[in-house]
């Protein structure tokens, strides 16, 4: 009885654990990447995978032609990118909605 609790109790901490290392920090920052600067948009092996939402996300993204310098600024390339993206329907590390305005963490 006592390994079974035990076990439990490993599960919820490890569930806890990634999923609080899974969220967009205050500072804009995911796994150490900031989120702004130019995007490249990539079929496979991106920096993330993003999944496109109309409500609920976790970051507001601007997409601009140039100064891609705040959080939630995106400038899409086709190289000498900051990061890349994979657009996904599932498994994401984190949602995003295209804003005219105001870009950021939710």
């Amino acid at each position: 009885m006592k390994k079974i609790i035990s076990l439990a109790l490993a599960v919820i901490a490890i569930i806890t654990l990634s999923s609080s290392s899974a969220r967009i920090q205050k500072d804009g920052t995911y796994k150490g990447v900031k989120l702004y600067g130019k995007v490249k948009v990539v079929t496979s092996f991106p920096t993330f995978k993003v999944k496109v939402v109309s409500s609920f996300e976790d970051l507001d993204v601007q997409v601009v032609s140039s100064f891609p310098d705040k959080v939630g600024k995106w400038q899409f390339v086709d190289s000498f990118e900051d990061f890349s993206i994979q657009y996904v329907n599932s498994f994401e590390d984190f949602s995003i909605k295209f804003v005219d305005s105001f870009p950021g963490v939710k």
